[in-house]
């Protein structure tokens, strides 16, 4: 019997996930594609799982291994090269596929076979050609696969307790084509979906598993079919009521799901209570721009802002998904942003800056205009890989603002839109837990424990405004305060490091300026300087730094310029 080996690629929330902290939960979801992948395995296969958000990984896993399997996307491009490089060392085989994989296995080195696409249909053809040693260096599925032929994900291989979501997917694929986006290149525009009893066997084994709590449906647009969607949610209800609603649905989905009234009850009926949806901008200038015109209407001025509106009054929480550094956006678009996201109630809102993608249609036009960069993109939030309409800089300081501004040291702005939410999302009974007061106390006290001081007045008002005006909503409002607390740690981690990256920029200008030219007088020169930036990278948190952020990149090129600068001049 052969012994096998997935792990889990760290994939980085920002360099730790704040929230998750709180309650004493490791990781936000499980690695659902490895799961899924584990349970195309045939039954003679021994199977663990490394889930390296989980656990570290230890050299016995890979003496264990007589192979290991890795599932990545484009912002664990880091960590998966270190796997690489320790699988290599130890004489393991790599196997690689994913998203990341997909797009990019030109630029991956180190692995022995890569499986690429999706992987249903072409696993198997896979595994036979391995046992008999004549196994490929690239698999690629030349179809989109049949995913009512999709196994239930192993997740008997992990130890639910680590995580505070479980995932379960439906559909694959979107009828949109966003310019910036490759969920189409991926996984195509035709929506493909499971069957009804095929999610009902998912939620059966999570619930036999002793699952309670957070399913998120991970489907890219969970609406992209309509009628298949509308097919399941009674089936799901119907099995919620049946247990008595263990479980608490969240999803992804397009904007236009606001005209969607059948399809939102059904939604809420089914025991869905949070709703992604990519809003990008409420420029609709930059929306034509990037081929996105579900988020517009010629005829209703105040789209965006009624269409979210509207999903909150049915019952369901909006997060939103925000894009700065499209094109045809000016700098108006920051305040624009700022304005949208905390009239309209969207507490949650990752603000994201435009990474051109290869293989989507807009890196293939700003490459045709000359306008990408040769950059690595992936770990830092202010890289850009590509020359934007605005001026860097200010596209650079702007995205800070937005982002500090949103989530303010005081979490004051924060906690403003977590009330307007509360004054327009409807209660619905089913979907509002009763907890005890003892419970209710100690989540409380577990969010305030973490707060820092300028942050504790404005959390215990928003409590208590919440306990008075909205009681049923008690339990939900101290889970959005722990979020709030993560964005302002990942807002404070990214100045941070965009910080010490400026200083070292800075600090090298002028060093190269100086002009000394008395040996001695450099060499003191040259250890003063790295004195300084030696003290400026320990004022950084242990807490800010992960593998993806690029510091120790940047710290190392300094160093070398440094080193490189005095070996020109001494030999002058």
């Amino acid at each position: 019997m052969l012994c096998w080996f997935i792990p889990n690629i760290h994939q980085p929330t920002g360099g730790g996930n704040f929230a998750l902290e709180i309650v004493g939960i490791k990781s936000a979801f499980p690695p659902l594609g490895l799961l899924t992948i584990a349970a195309m395995f045939p039954p003679e296969y021994d199977l663990r799982v490394v889930d390296m958000n989980v656990t570290s990984l230890e050299e016995s896993d890979l003496e264990w291994a007589d192979m290991v399997f890795t599932s990545t996307m484009i912002v664990q491009r880091v960590s998966l090269q270190a796997v690489i490089e320790r699988c290599n060392q130890a004489g393991v085989p790599v196997v690689a596929g994913g998203p990341h994989p997909t797009t990019f296995h030109d630029e991956i080195e180190g692995v022995d076979h890569f499986v690429l696409d999706e992987a249903e249909e072409i696993f198997p053809e896979f595994l036979r050609d391995l046992e008999r040693g004549k196994a490929k260096a690239i698999y690629r599925e030349p179809r989109k696969p049949d995913v009512t032929q999709t196994p239930v994900p192993r997740f008997d291989l992990i130890d639910m307790k680590n995580y505070d979501i479980m995932g379960v997917q439906f559909s694959r694929g979107c009828p949109f084509d966003c310019e910036f986006c490759d969920i189409t290149k991926l996984y195509g525009r035709v929506p493909r979906t499971k069957t009804p009893d095929q999610l009902v066997n998912e939620f059966e084994l999570l619930y036999r598993l002793g699952w309670r709590g957070q399913v998120f449906l991970v489907d890219d647009n969970f609406i992209g079919n309509k009628r298949d969607a509308m097919n399941l949610l009674p089936v799901l209800a119907d099995w919620q009521r049946t247990h008595r609603y263990p479980f608490t649905l969240t999803t992804e989905a397009s904007v236009n799901l606001a005209r969607m009234d059948e399809l939102m009850d059904a939604m809420v009926e089914a025991g869905f209570d949070t709703v992604f949806l990519g809003i990008e901008t409420p420029n609709p200038k930059a929306l034509l721009k990037t081929k996105k015109p579900q988020n517009i209407s010629k005829r209703e001025e105040n789209y965006l802002f009624n269409a979210v509106r509207k999903i909150q009054q049915k019952g369901m929480q909006v997060q939103g998904g925000f894009i700065l550094g499209l094109d045809d956006d000016d700098e108006s678009v920051f305040d624009a942003q700022i304005e949208f996201i905390q009239e309209v109630g969207i507490p949650v809102a990752p603000i994201y800056m435009l990474t051109a993608v290869k293989g989507t249609d807009m890196y293939n036009r700003l490459k045709s205009e000359n306008r990408i960069l040769e950059v690595s993109i992936g770990g830092n939030a202010m890289t850009l890989n590509f020359k934007p309409e605005m001026d860097p800089k200010i596209l650079i300081e702007g995205y800070r603002r937005v982002t500090a501004t949103l989530y303010d040291p005081t979490l004051e702005n924060y906690f403003k839109r977590c009330l307007t939410l509360f004054e327009h999302l409807k209660p619905v009974p089913h979907l509002l837990k009763p907890r005890s007061k003892n419970a209710i106390y100690a989540e409380l006290m577990g969010v305030r424990g973490r707060l820092s001081a300028n942050q504790v007045p404005a959390y215990m008002n928003f409590i208590a405004k919440v306990a008075k005006n909205h009681p049923p909503m008690l339990s939900k409002a101290i889970r959005l305060a722990g979020l709030g607390y993560h964005f302002e740690k990942i807002t404070s981690q990214q100045n941070a490091i965009y910080g010490f990256k400026e200083f070292l920029s800075a600090e090298l200008e002028m060093f190269k300026q100086a002009r000394v030219q008395d040996g001695e007088e450099f060499s003191n020169q040259r250890q003063a300087l790295f004195t300084r930036v030696h003290a400026r990278y320990e004022s950084i948190p242990n807490e800010f730094r992960y593998n993806e952020d690029g510091i120790e990149h940047a710290l190392a090129t300094f160093r070398f310029s440094v080193n490189a600068q005095a070996e020109h001049l001494a030999a002058m």
